[in-house]
């Protein structure tokens, strides 16, 4: 148990804690701390990835991995009879737990004993797929309050479950999401989302990106994410091509992992890019801001994947913003609240490599459009996405009540 004069915490509940992937996680759990909240986490799964972010250091809060040991019956009854004792409600919560995956049903126990010794007040999920599914039952068990943030896939790939994703809405104290735009599709599709769901941009820790306008020599590209469809660099990697077609040499690096990485490399062998396109696998925190700060531009081709699948608003566009790397984008989800087209970067149609080229060529040609655009990008990340407004904002939801009003 926490010291009996330790605030109460909120909880965060993750599928996996630490993810390399998800440096925004770990920027908004670090600033609630420095915000004076105390904090705990919980991980749903262990972590794979064998690197983590030097932030990590900066992290007090303590992570707890929830058990999801189902190897035998005695286990699971094990679990339930502890349940019985410490978690009153829970008999009341039976009949949804039998109907849940047995996977989520019995993490949600653990999770709600975990919740209970802990003294935590408040369950926040990331993503509205499991991690919400086992926090939102667990909530019912011992009447903690929780939110959840959903982001861009959990909202519109096609595997979502609408029904599931409205009732996680309807029963949550409040909602997060990363845009307007994301608040605009989920009033459109939930009743009753419109008193819950507010919108709070991913914050950046300005403080570590360096406002350093990029160089032209030697010009380059950087670009960064996952190697999935709805990243779009099956797109950049054309543009490239066009681009060497008009004898304009762009050495160009793609940091990421993911699924698609076979056929992104054979499509480097098959353009004969082989010298100017670098795949990069993935990468830490401390080394993608190395190599946004070493770029002329950073590129972020989003697209709508066949599936539905597309991006909230790249934290890699945010921090190039932040660190004077001009960005060229496409009008994916919230990305123009971000990059205004001529004002704060270049704007560019979904799946057109000649577009892109041109962008590219573009800022290359022109110095005082890149100066421009870089000091107008800085001057907005610092108004609009500045980490400690968003655990300011995040704070104020967790305490007031179900429909209080928060813009970041």
């Amino acid at each position: 148990m926490p010291s009996p004069s330790e605030p109460p915490a909120v909880g965060y509940v993750l599928k996996v804690f630490p993810r390399l992937s998800e440096t925004f996680i770990l920027n908004e759990i670090v600033a609630r701390e420095q915000a004076g909240e105390r904090v705990e986490i919980a991980s749903l799964r262990a972590p794979t990835d064998g690197r983590f972010h030097a932030k990590l250091a900066e992290l007090r809060a303590p992570v707890h991995w929830i058990r999801n040991d189902l190897r035998s019956a005695e286990r699971l009854w094990a679990i339930l009879g502890e349940a019985r004792t410490s978690l009153p409600r829970w008999s009341t919560t039976l009949p949804e737990l039998l109907e849940s995956d047995v996977g989520e049903a019995v993490q949600a126990v653990e999770l709600a004993k975990w919740a209970v010794e802990r003294d935590i007040d408040h369950l926040h999920a990331h993503f509205a797929t499991t991690a919400t599914v086992v926090t939102r039952l667990a909530s019912r068990m011992t009447g903690i309050p929780y939110s959840f943030t959903a982001h861009a896939k959990d909202i519109y790939h096609e595997s979502v479950d609408e029904e599931a994703l409205g009732t996680a809405i309807a029963e949550a104290h409040h909602v997060v999401t990363v845009s307007d735009f994301n608040v605009a599709e989920l009033v459109a599709r939930f009743a009753g989302a419109a008193t819950r769901v507010r919108r709070v941009y991913n914050g950046l820790d300005l403080e570590t990106l360096r406002f350093r306008p990029s160089s032209l020599e030697p010009p380059s590209i950087v670009a960064v994410g996952r190697l999935v469809e709805k990243k779009g660099f099956a797109d950049l990697i054309d543009a490239v091509s066009v681009l060497a077609a008009r004898d304009v040499v762009v050495p160009t690096r793609i940091a990421g992992g993911g699924r698609l990485e076979p056929a992104l490399r054979e499509q480097v062998e098959i353009s004969a890019l082989g010298g100017m396109v670098e795949m990069l696998g993935p990468r830490t925190q401390c080394e993608i801001i190395t190599l946004i700060h070493s770029a002329t531009v950073v590129v972020a081709p989003c697209v709508t994947a066949a599936d539905g699948d597309r991006d909230g608003l790249p934290t890699v566009l945010l921090e190039a913003m932040a660190m004077g790397t001009p960005v060229i984008a496409t009008a994916v989800t919230g990305i123009p609240e971000a990059v205004v087209d001529g004002e704060t970067g270049l704007i560019v149609p979904e799946r057109d490599p000649y577009a892109l080229a041109d962008a590219v060529e573009r800022l290359l040609g022109d110095p005082a459009l890149r100066t421009r655009l870089a000091v107008a990008a800085r001057a907005m990340v610092e108004e609009r996405f500045d980490v400690r407004v968003q655990a300011a904002s995040l704070g104020a939801l967790r305490t007031g009540s179900r429909h209080v009003a928060v813009t970041a």
